[in-house]
């Protein structure tokens, strides 16, 4: 008998947030990031390994997982179940290495394939594995064994233990029970009350999971004394209807726990698997308590990639208002003089003369436009405007240097306590930040660049007729320098001479421009300059500091991830939502 498979847009939804999920990133270590990794896991898992193949077919045989504490006898039930030693049972602890999956003969297509966990490798084997290969870390292996034994529509799971000393069976453990549709939750008289197996019940509480509870290797007379306290325990937990089966300590002669004892819990299990009808109804039941358990956890990973998003968004910040900085210091040392000082202001004042230009310019602006010419051609070398432009140059490539080196101070001043900063501050080192010779090449190139570029717009400008004779005539190198000077001369950073010489020097460079071009002209391109300097300045900031912007884009976080998987998660909770009132 078939039995339909439930409304595919559950399957859907649930593997569109699959497959998010399993792309979702936490690579900073936030508060939120290491349990979101975890949970992450934890559904993709679930969703492989159990909800999506039992969507796909709810009339397969049913897994009942034998899970718990560490000396419990869950090797020893199973073998007891089937009556024969088909798992390693034994003192060594921990035994159950590689999970042993018991099937009935004609179930081998259910399980032989990845349909369900399909992480493990199947193996089968002749002969049971000895102790020693069955003790140590949990294998990535699924024993499959073939036996008459198990009930029709039936297949047990003999699984590591929940507490092992060993993590990866742990993990394993956890990861078979997610697996489950139905859980054999074996405890002792000894360990009925430890805190880790309540753990894993609140958890199957939480998924409505169908299960079972074993008291097992119960001392003659004292299963009338815990049997009342693990009643009370489990009606707190919302398990009261799950059925308890206490079983003795004594085993028969071949190891195996007496049929008397053992023969209520398989009758159980028979009457669940007995048919399709009553095997989709476990699985239906199991099957929605998981897909519930997963919507759950929808807060929990949304806010987590939402810290990761905005811990990102911080270090991009940081790099932001580094280069802001940056760009503003190297503006802010023009707009207070800082440029005109020393070398640059000196070798100006050999372009013009050091004094008799301002006799000459005191004589009246209309005869300002005469005599230029002469001064730059007749008095001045060539010579002079070109050590005035290195100067300006070596000035500027400085100033673009000092400004990169407090950016990069900046950012790791920051990162240094941002979450996973420092490690990133190593792959930046790893990504290649250049050296300070390298910043200092990198910036006098710009600074040539922009040295070009100015002698380029006041060639542009000398184009038209009124202009040309007027350029021709200064030299296009010399009103270049006059522009220069136009644009550093603020003098709030001067001070005592400096002062009044940078003030001449600039009415002078202004004279010189306004005779060539024009008020609005000068105006104009100065404007010009400053913006295309500024502009440079902030390429130049930005592309030294690639390296860490590299860093982190590689942290691949996308903008967007946070609301797509809580998207995701609702689309998930809607179809559930469609399918319950079906």
């Amino acid at each position: 008998m078939s039995i339909p498979v439930p409304h595919s847009d559950v399957a859907e939804s649930l593997r569109v947030l699959g497959n998010a999920l399993a792309g979702a990133e936490f690579p900073l270590p936030t508060p939120q990031a290491e349990i979101a990794q975890d949970t992450c896991a934890d559904i993709t898992n679930q969703l492989n390994d159990y909800v999506l193949p039992r969507y796909a077919s709810l009339d397969a045989p049913l897994l009942a997982v034998v899970g718990g504490s560490t000396g419990s006898g869950k090797s020893t039930l199973v073998n007891s179940l089937v009556r024969e030693e088909v798992t390693v049972s034994s003192a060594i602890r921990p035994t159950t290495r590689r999970p042993v999956l018991v099937h009935r003969p004609g179930n081998e297509a259910a399980f032989a394939s990845d349909r369900i966990l399909p992480t493990l490798a199947r193996v089968r084997f002749d002969s049971l594995a000895s102790e020693e290969d069955a003790a140590g870390p949990a294998s990535l292996e699924l024993q499959l064994v073939s036996h008459a034994g198990v009930p029709e529509g039936l297949a047990v799971l003999d699984s590591p233990d929940i507490d092992s000393v060993v993590e990866s069976n742990r993990r394993l453990a956890a990861q078979l029970l997610s697996a489950a549709d139905l859980w054999v939750f074996v405890t002792t008289a000894a360990r009925y009350a430890d805190a880790i197996p309540w753990a894993l019940l609140d958890q199957a509480a939480a998924r409505n999971i169908v299960v079972a509870i074993v008291l097992n290797r119960v001392p003659q007379g004292v299963g009338s004394e815990i049997r009342p306290d693990l009643v009370r325990r489990l009606e707190e937990r919302g398990l009261g209807a799950a059925p308890l089966f206490v079983i003795g300590e004594k085993l028969d002669a071949d190891g195996l726990i007496p049929e008397g004892d053992v023969a209520p819990l398989r009758g159980w299990l028979t009457g669940l698997a007995h048919d399709a009808t009553a095997r989709a109804s476990v699985a239906r039941q199991t099957l929605g308590g998981a897909v519930d358990s997963i919507v759950a956890k929808r807060a929990v990973v949304v806010s987590a990639v939402q810290e990761q998003h905005e811990a990102v968004a911080h270090l991009a910040i940081d790099i932001d208002r580094s280069v802001a900085d940056a760009t503003t210091a190297v503006l802010s040392s023009l707009e207070d003089g800082s440029v005109l000082k020393g070398e640059v202001l000196a070798r100006w004042q050999e372009v013009v003369g050091t004094g008799e230009w301002m006799r000459k310019l005191e004589s009246g602006v209309s005869s300002v436009r005469d005599r230029i010419a002469g001064w730059f051609r007749g008095t001045t070398p060539d010579s002079s405007v070109i050590k005035m432009e290195h100067a300006v140059a070596d000035s500027l490539q400085e100033l673009f240097v000092s400004s990169l080196d407090e950016a990069i101070a900046t950012i790791e001043a920051a990162w240094e306590v941002r979450p996973g900063g420092r490690n990133l501050l190593a792959a930046v080192q790893i990504e290649g930040l250049s050296s300070r010779e390298s910043r200092s090449s990198s910036a006098a190139e710009a600074v040539r660049e922009w040295q070009r570029n100015l002698l380029n717009l006041v060639n542009s400008e000398g184009k038209n007729k009124r202009s040309t004779a007027r350029l021709l005539s200064v030299g296009v190198n010399a009103v270049g320098a006059a522009l220069m000077i136009v644009i550093f001369a603020s003098t709030s950073g001067l001070t005592g001479g400096e002062v009044a010489v940078a003030g001449g020097t600039a009415i002078l460079a202004q004279r010189v421009l306004e005779a060539v071009f024009g008020d609005d002209a000068v105006r104009r391109m100065a404007a010009s300059a400053r913006t295309d300097l500024e502009l440079r300045a902030r390429a130049f900031m930005e592309k030294q500091l690639d390296p860490f912007r590299a860093v982190v884009i590689g942290l691949g976080v996308p903008d967007e991830l946070a609301e797509s998987l809580d998207r995701d998660f609702q689309a998930v909770a809607s179809e559930r939502a469609k399918e319950n009132n079906r």
